[in-house]
């Protein structure tokens, strides 16, 4: 029998046909249960529930060990769409208290991927934010009757006190640029947003546990899968401590209430910060609950703009607070000595160009030049560095010297505080000069309001304070922070080493002495406190768009400085005004603990008077 070579061909064709689709089937079912994850979710979602168990968020406490931040239980409503079947829709909005059309509203957001990117009907889908524990109560007993649903613990923070707002700042929930750039996180999470609860985040937040529930045929819950075998329990947050003295803190905003501005106040020998106010200010419980983002867009649209950390993020023109580093910077280059003097006619004036000045004795050196805030001392010594072209070559040479002096003293560069959002201030190079007057165009009288913090120079309240702390230190200061400690964790050297100026140590407390005779019989007189030896230097910042700023700088005592302090007012016109009085009510209120009855009726006036009614600004 002749063998058919066709049917045989034919044979092979059937085989391969049925191999290949085999092999199709092979390869789907390998994509299907190990390579998707919807179809992995899908299936695991039918016999699991993976339940995220939320680690309790590290409390925090100030300097004297007392609890500012705490935590509350919240409660999420979740569900995972593709278990939720037919309930009683309008049961579930009573229990809510919430109506028809915004639950409709919600399911609609949760599925719309521009407002909830990655949705997948696998997955925990968020409802609904901080329950009540009322509500939970009444949604806890009838939650069998909404298939799909579950609650979800979270934690929600709670403050001891109304303060310290810019400092704490708050928690809100991760953005889908969280979510990128941390893989810690998923949707619906919360994290830090602003102040130490953003800059200490990974310290604070804590290890997410997670519980394994075994689910029936039904869908229901019938307990932890292998008896919790798998469950992983979440480990808590690290406590802070913070350098705040609180009760400085409360004292200080209470201060600064009807008032633009900022304090900061540093303990020179550790660089802690003691208290750090920003002006107007915001009650942290604002920024808690379901009504975070209702109040969040007033505050953002305030013109006070109490969201904006003045004490340092605002750069101002520091004035005459900026007097004691041109002291320094000037006996450094062998500029000036103790015993050189400087002419004053109610002023500077050279070459055509004035600077004023008020009424004081003159020729005058250095000290008491500081004492009576003296324009023209700090005019003429300027001109006679920047100008000395047998010493520096050019003025744009001279110029970078002095800056470079500057910027050890810790002007224009950030200073690495422990908080995020701080500015630099600004202090121009020989770049920024000839670029706008023309390469070698310009020399010290073009520039000369520099010398006397106008101009150009720009400042933070915390880089004011810090030069206070240097000076105080004779020499040298820690980098400013406002956390002490960290549970369990050792703090980072950048907030325990000090750090050294380009002056020598020797010409600071000329400069002191000068800024403790400004107390004792000069501008800042109001400052002069019997028992303590207060050393301070006024500023009074020219506004061009109203009234002329209020600024104060010292620290106290002079011999065992505990405490320096900045004071910048807004609008408040002179540095005796407001500056030098507030700065003094925080000192003997921090070394003493009261205020003397001799000197209550400048608190009183500091605590009701009303300065932004200068600032040209309506509020609300």
């Amino acid at each position: 029998m002749r063998k058919d070579y066709r049917l045989e061909k034919r044979k092979w064709v059937i085989i391969g046909f049925v191999m290949l689709v085999a092999l199709i089937f092979v390869v789907r079912l390998y994509n299907l249960q190990i390579n998707d994850e919807n179809f992995r979710a899908s299936a695991d979602s039918n016999a699991f529930l993976k339940k995220t168990i939320y680690p309790s968020r590290g409390l925090i406490y100030d300097r004297n060990g007392e609890l500012i931040v705490y935590n509350q239980p919240a409660y999420d409503v979740m569900l995972i769409p593709k278990d939720v079947h037919e309930f009683d829709t309008l049961s579930l909005c009573r229990t809510l208290g919430i109506t028809s059309e915004q639950l409709q509203s919600r399911f609609e957001a949760m599925k719309d991927p521009r407002l909830n990117p990655g949705y997948s009907a696998y997955t925990p889908q968020k409802l609904l934010t901080h329950l009540s524990a009322e509500d939970y109560g009444k949604l806890q007993e009838k939650l069998y009757l909404y298939p799909g649903f579950y609650i979800q613990k979270r934690i929600l923070r709670q403050y001891n006190h109304s303060t310290a707002a810019n400092v704490l700042g708050n928690i809100r929930e991760v953005s889908q640029k969280d979510l990128e750039n941390d893989p810690y996180y998923q949707r619906g999470d919360y994290c830090g947003d602003l102040g130490v609860e953003k800059s200490y985040e990974e310290y604070l937040r804590g290890t997410k546990g997670a519980e394994i529930l075994i689910r029936d045929v039904h869908g229901r819950i019938q307990g932890h899968y292998e008896d919790g075998a798998h469950d992983i329990a979440p480990i808590s947050g690290k406590n802070l401590k913070l350098a705040l003295d609180y009760s400085l803190q409360q004292y200080a905003e209470s201060l600064m209430v009807n008032k633009i501005g900022a304090i900061v106040a540093i303990e020179p020998a550790t660089g802690e910060i003691l208290c750090m106010v920003s002006s107007p200010t915001y009650d942290p419980l604002q920024m808690v609950g379901r009504q975070r983002g209702e109040n969040y867009s007033k505050l953002k649209s305030d013109p006070l703009k109490p969201l904006f950390d003045r004490s340092l993020m605002g750069a101002y023109p520091p004035g005459s607070t900026f007097k004691p580093s041109q002291g320094l910077i000037l006996l450094q280059e062998g500029i000036i000595n103790t015993s050189t003097t400087y002419p004053c006619s109610h002023g500077f004036i050279s070459g055509g160009l004035r600077v004023g000045c008020h009424a004081h004795g003159s020729p005058l050196p250095l000290k008491p030049a500081l004492q009576t805030s003296c324009n023209a001392f700090f005019c003429w010594g300027f001109k006679n560095m920047i100008d000395r072209k047998s010493k520096y070559g050019n003025s744009a040479d001279a110029f970078e010297v002095w800056k470079h002096h500057l910027v050890s003293l810790g002007y224009g560069y950030k200073l690495g505080v422990d908080l995020p959002g701080e500015g630099r201030g600004f202090i121009p190079n020989d770049r920024f000069y000839n670029k706008i007057y023309g390469d070698g165009r310009w020399s010290a009288n073009t520039v000369i309001s520099v010398a006397i913090g106008q101009g150009e120079i720009l400042a933070t309240p915390l880089q004011i304070a810090n030069l206070g702390a240097t000076i105080a230190n004779r020499g040298w200061f820690i980098t400013p922070h406002v956390v002490k400690e960290i549970q369990d964790t050792v703090i980072s050297e950048q907030y325990t080493e000090r750090r050294y100026p380009t002056i020598d140590s020797k010409y600071f407390d000329e400069v002191a002495e000068g800024m403790r005779m400004a107390v004792t019989g000069g501008t800042c007189r109001l400052a002069n406190l019997p028992d303590i030896e207060v050393c301070g230097k006024t500023g009074t910042a020219q506004n061009p768009h109203g009234k002329d700023h209020s600024a104060f700088l010292g620290f106290a005592p002079y011999a065992d400085p505990k405490i320096a302090v900045c004071v910048y007012v807004e609008n408040a016109g002179f540095g005796a005004t407001y500056g030098v009085p507030i700065g003094s009510l925080i000192i003997e209120k921090y070394l003493k603990g009261e205020i003397s009855p001799q000197r209550k009726y400048i608190e009183e006036r500091m605590l009701e008077s009303n300065t932004i009614l200068y600032s040209g600004v309506k509020k609300h």
